[in-house]
């Protein structure tokens, strides 16, 4: 089978990608080792793993079709962000300051997930190979040569690894960077709440974490806590009553008694910085070329803007060869400083405040109420979150 584009993983990033290149002439190829996603029958079935999409990023998914395929009632508005420091300080974003209909929208990872999926199986350019494994992987001059565990044989001009953190494909490139672990272990799971959360997300930075609570429709919030990995281990230990218990003191009671609707999980967090996220006939994006901390909630957007650029450079190559790396070389330049700023913002932030030092207590928390009373700073930042 021969084809100008392969991607490999049909997750979020890759399966835009695809679809953000419906219009093109290259032949596509879409690898995943899963079947096809579905949604639950259930409708009070709600998916652990939830994400924050920006504006932008809602835009360049409604171009490839997906955004409008979503049950909206299932995605929820956040108008406010509330942030809290360890001594009181507070910073707080409005989409109303900065003239916004909404800093971001909260939705399940596999409603978005079947929507995306529905739209590839009607792409005439696209053939979908699910489920289904890769084996080997090498690079020729004219071409990237990928065989299946089935047997089948793929030719490809350029090959883009959208496999995830632990990407197959970064490892065959021989990639040699490792990523740096934070000590940190994310915990995650879904609940109802007593209080109205009207669209605000709320953040607060602790001596022992960072807790996030995230809007879902109605009275229901996702939660993310960044703790130690021996922390973490304690709360997945814990009763649901316990564990609502935890939630709720360390939330300051903002949102009343809680019950667990989606049981907790966990994950290592770390970050991973690539020399490179390119080399010819080859191209990263998502988890596979960058990890973040998730306390701003970018790790998503900045994959969805990393299918944006790459598409937007593979549309304008006209009839030049996708895999030059002169090419792919200018997907890379355009995304670099985006991947760095975000990387060192949240690594800075993580290790400011999981620190117990007095005097960087007290300057955070300072910092905080200093950006808070500063609105041109504000909104700034605000409008920088969008994109």
């Amino acid at each position: 089978m021969e084809f100008d584009v392969v991607i490999i993983g049909g997750g979020l990033v890759g399966a835009s990608l695809a679809a953000a290149l419906k219009s093109s002439p290259l032949r596509l190829a879409l690898i995943e080792g899963q079947s096809s996603p579905t949604l639950p029958d259930n409708p009070d079935d709600w998916d652990a793993r939830i994400y924050a999409i920006t504006p932008g990023n809602a835009d360049f998914l409604r171009e490839c079709g997906a955004w409008q395929r979503m049950d909206m009632a299932r995605v929820q508005q956040v108008e406010e962000m509330r942030v809290f420091g360890d001594t009181g300080a507070e910073l707080d974003f409005s989409a109303y300051q900065i003239g916004a209909p909404e800093l971001t929208f909260i939705l399940e990872s596999r409603l978005l997930q079947h929507a995306l999926w529905e739209e590839l199986q009607q792409q005439e350019n696209l053939t979908l190979l699910n489920p289904a494994q890769c084996a080997e992987l090498d690079w020729q001059p004219d071409a990237a040569h990928l065989k299946l565990r089935d047997g089948r044989e793929i030719r490809a001009k350029l090959v883009v690894g959208a496999d995830g953190r632990d990407s197959w494909v970064r490892h065959q490139a021989g990639m040699p960077e490792v990523p740096t672990p934070y000590q940190q272990h994310g915990v995650v799971a879904n609940f109802t709440t007593d209080k109205a959360h009207h669209g605000t997300a709320y953040q607060w930075f602790q001596d022992d974490g960072i807790l996030a609570l995230l809007p879902l429709p109605g009275k229901r919030v996702s939660m993310v806590w960044s703790v130690s990995p021996h922390r973490a281990q304690d709360l997945l230990a814990l009763s649901h009553e316990a564990l609502c218990s935890e939630v709720s003191a360390a939330a300051q009671q903002m949102l009343g008694d809680m019950q667990v609707i989606t049981p907790p999980s966990t994950f290592a967090l770390r970050v991973l910085n690539l020399a490179h996220i390119t080399k010819p006939r080859l191209a990263l994006v998502g988890d596979a070329a960058h990890n973040v901390h998730p306390l701003a909630g970018q790790g998503v957007n900045l994959g969805f803007r990393d299918a944006r650029q790459l598409a937007e450079v593979l549309l304008r190559a006209g009839n030049a060869d996708c895999g030059d790396i002169k090419l792919l070389r200018r997907y890379e330049a355009a995304r670099r400083d985006d991947i760095l700023s975000m990387q060192l913002t949240t690594d800075a932030l993580k290790h400011l405040f999981v620190n117990p030092h007095p005097v960087l207590r007290s300057l955070r928390n300072i910092g905080l109420s200093a950006t808070n009373k500063f609105v041109p700073l504000k909104k700034m930042l605000a409008r920088h979150a969008l994109n």
